[in-house]
């Protein structure tokens, strides 16, 4: 998904650099930071790489254990995006239990099956598979909402 500019010969991995007006723009206001919680290491890796590309900053976890052990720290996260369909605690169950944890801090579930789940209030849902546009659009809405 990366684009890979050459900007000197022999070196592929670099990113073009931003205009000095856009720099500054990124430095004035911090990126939001979503927390992505993916059993399926190939799929969470793609939402990642997705979602940096789009300047947020982005903590991963494995499953529901571990996203709980990011969310007992005090780093700040603006959203939790999850898997429904965890191996263990499911996303419901990792949802009420951040919920606990962090009463405010909204949610984002990603299913294949989002058309039939029973999505608590407050917290809302995006159908995989998604879009690079459809994923920007509902995460912007769902960190936009008071």
């Amino acid at each position: 998904m990366r684009h890979l500019l050459m900007q000197e010969p022999g070196i592929f991995d670099r990113p073009a650099p931003r205009p000095p007006f856009l720099r500054a723009a990124t430095m004035s206001t911090p990126a939001p930071t979503i927390l992505v919680v993916e059993d399926d290491a190939i799929v969470r890796m793609l939402i990642i790489d997705v979602l940096e590309e789009l300047d947020f900053k982005v903590l991963e976890a494995d499953g529901g254990e571990q996203a709980l052990e990011i969310l007992k720290d005090d780093k700040h996260i603006d959203l939790m995006m999850t898997d429904v369909g965890l191996p263990g605690m499911d996303g419901r169950e990792l949802a009420t239990e951040a919920r606990k944890l962090r009463p405010t801090l909204p949610i984002l579930f990603a299913s294949g099956y989002a058309e039939t789940i029973d999505v608590p209030a407050g917290m809302h849902v995006i159908s995989k598979p998604f879009s690079i546009d459809q994923l920007r659009d509902k995460v912007k809405a769902v960190i936009a909402q008071p």
